[in-house]
């Protein structure tokens, strides 16, 4: 957590790909490169289909509901790393929050 952050917000319910990435899928990994810093991330194979799944529209609650349908994994553990990779997105500037009108 950054200092200076509401410990009681909740995090976004939804993100979207910053406009400046751009992102290629190379066997199972997707890589992600940031137009603007000249950055290159990589995603494994299940940070590769959160990333899918977020450039589809999905907000975080469908994302983690087909992540649960498709991988062997406790929900539990998935939501300590689902939220770990999209803070990290926010923070890298590869995704924006999507903000409620």
């Amino acid at each position: 957590m950054r200092s200076g952050s509401d410990p009681t917000s909740s995090p976004p319910a939804a993100f979207r790909p910053d406009p400046d990435v751009v992102a290629q899928r190379m066997g199972d990994d997707v890589v992600l490169v940031h137009l603007r810093s000249n950055r290159i991330y990589e995603l494994n194979r299940t940070g590769a289909r959160c990333w899918e799944l977020l450039t589809a529209g999905y907000d975080r609650t469908a994302i983690r509901a087909g992540m649960l349908r498709e991988f062997d994994v406790s929900e539990p553990l998935l939501d300590a790393e689902l939220d770990q990779l999209l803070a990290l997105l926010l923070t890298e500037g590869l995704v924006q929050a999507e903000t409620t009108v």
